[in-house]
């Protein structure tokens, strides 16, 4: 007997080391792992808001770019990169595994960052500009910038979907105790996250404003630098999922909608069902139907023809259970775009001093709503959940689809308080005689905001937290980077649907001698209609949500 080899119920099933060989329980994955990656994420985290929140300042600043056309980069090149997690999960999932993608997301990352730093060191020497010349950035700057803005981008494409879902591999579901770790997982990830965030802001804002862009660009590098070498350092801890099949998941999966639309009109007397192939009868799946046709072979069809498995057709069953969810979250993720816009217009209005005299800079509110998540968060996991728990009996508190529909009316509820905290905001302004002074402070403190910005912050912990395990846990274990890229892609179409819906307004509600609700001016602005027309739209999103979960069956 090999005395070498760890005993078969110590290891862990469906998975393996670095070296690909089977690995022991007791020393690998969990949360000794996840740190690793999690360290990883608050480096990734901070590098890219430290770029990001400032980007439009580098633009229009030493670049000496537009601000429309500045805006449109920032949009296209924040909107693109959300878009290509879908690509990175396809990748990851289809090619490379989690891991090497990760590594390779990396190293593009650190490169487009490199490129960035070394940009500013050819910066455009034109301060004063004569009136007669255009002042303009070397090319050599501007195309060492957007080098790295690509690099950066498609470092994201596979970074955001796989280190989560690689994070999450170290728990096995098949361990009660691993299970419920990993749904903690979810929320100290988000916790990271969120911490890396708050640091980042002030902090790369005041050293680009005060120092250098070089030194401004140079601590996200070097703080992705580190986050990569500690991700490495746990790489012979970490647990490797084993694939299930050798066929593309995505492959299985669109043979089972061509296999279901090809045997659509078969009827029983021309066709048997393969148990052979199936190993069960499908009868036992009874949401969406349609598909079990895939596991049957009609008689006169071509010899060579198989029949597609149940777990293939499960696998696509998880795949659609997701997309029926998908557009019932779009309205919170059109609310969750308003904190960076509207809410900082409103905030620069108000009387933002404090005690010493110092001016809290309006964008700088949006902090609250991370603050918010970092404080409870925690509290969700040490306090909530163990009550919840001796309620419901479910390990987790609540059912993750209870959760995200829980963040869901916490949001409906802020923009209820937002339009109660804007009316206030305009009738203090009409009473002070300020309507047609929008470069006057109205006299009112920045503290009637912060119930929105907490309330949104309480959403995020529920909805955004709970569709992040969601996507993950509802999708086959050859799928786990595409549930990652699920969830970014909804927040980019909310992005997207949210500029829509103030382009359709803007146009719909001016002409005819009435003003736009959104005004240059905001003192005679209606955003208060516009937040009650967001939380009316949010019922029925809810409503919508409801009824397509309370079919939902649970993938296990």
């Amino acid at each position: 007997m090999d005395h070498t080899a760890p005993l078969l119920s110590h290891t862990v099933d469906g998975a393996v080391d670095y070296k690909g060989r089977p690995l022991l329980r007791s020393s690998s994955g969990t949360w000794s792992s996840a740190s690793f990656i999690i360290g990883m994420e608050v480096a990734e985290r901070f590098a890219f808001y430290g770029i990001g929140a400032n980007l439009i300042t580098y633009l229009t600043g030493p670049l000496h770019i537009s601000m429309v056309a500045a805006a449109e980069i920032v949009n296209v090149w924040s909107g693109t990169s959300m878009l290509l997690t879908l690509f990175g999960a396809f990748i990851a999932d289809s090619f490379f595994g989690r891991y090497r993608t990760i590594v390779f997301a990396s190293a593009s990352y650190l490169l487009g960052l490199g490129l960035l730093v070394l940009s500013t060191a050819n910066s455009s020497i034109c301060a004063v500009p004569d009136k007669s010349t255009t002042c303009s950035a070397p090319k050599l700057q501007l195309v060492l910038f957007f080098a790295s803005l690509c690099l950066i981008g498609i470092a994201q494409g596979g970074h955001r979907p796989c280190v989560q879902a690689f994070g999450a591999d170290q728990f096995d579901d098949q361990n009660p105790q691993e299970a419920k770790f990993k749904s903690s997982f979810f929320n100290w990830w988000y916790f990271g996250a969120c911490s890396g965030i708050v640091v980042a802001i002030p902090t790369i804002a005041y050293a680009q404003e005060n120092l250098s862009w070089s030194v401004g660009f140079g601590i996200p590098s070097a703080a992705m630098l580190t986050g990569f070498i500690v991700f490495l350092l746990g790489t012979k801890t970490y647990r490797f999922t084993v694939k299930q099949s050798d066929k593309s998941p995505f492959m299985r999966i669109g043979r089972v909608f061509v296999a279901s639309i090809r045997n659509w009109r078969a009827s029983p007397s021309t066709i048997s069902f393969n148990e052979e192939e199936t190993g069960k009868d499908v009868s036992n799946s009874q949401q969406f139907k349609f598909l079990n046709k895939a596991c049957i072979v009609p008689i006169d069809s071509n010899q060579n023809a198989t029949a597609c498995s149940i777990s293939e057709v499960e696998e696509a069953k998880a795949i659609l259970r997701i997309l029926l969810i998908w557009p019932t979250l779009i309205m919170f993720t059109i609310v969750f775009s308003q904190d960076a816009t509207f809410f900082t217009k409103q905030a620069a209005t108000l009387d933002r001093t404090i005690s010493s005299g110092f001016t809290v800079p309006a964008a700088s509110l949006e902090a609250i709503i991370s603050f918010t998540i970092v404080i409870f968060i925690v509290v969700y996991d040490l306090v909530f959940v163990p009550i919840a728990k001796t309620v419901t009996g479910n390990s987790s508190g609540i059912t993750t689809l209870q959760r995200i529909g829980s963040g869901m009316i916490i949001s409906t509820i802020s923009m209820v308080v937002a339009s109660l905290v804007e009316k206030k905001r305009l009738k203090t302004a009409l009473e002070h005689g300020l309507i047609d002074r929008p470069d006057m402070t109205i006299p009112m403190k920045f503290g009637w905001l912060v119930p929105q910005y907490v309330l949104n912050g309480l959403a995020d912990v529920f909805t955004v937290v709970g569709l992040q395990e969601f996507c993950y846990d509802q999708v086959a274990r050859d799928l786990k980077s595409v549930g990652p890229a699920i969830f970014i892609s909804i927040l980019g179409m909310g992005s997207i649907l949210s500029s829509l819906l103030i382009s359709i307004i803007d146009s719909a509600t001016k002409g005819n001698g009435h003003l736009s609700w959104f005004p240059d001016n905001l003192n005679k602005a209606h955003l208060d209609y516009f937040y009650l027309l967001l939380a009316a739209l949010s019922v029925l999103s809810f409503i919508a949500f409801l009824f397509v979960a309370k079919s939902h069956v649970y993938n296990r």
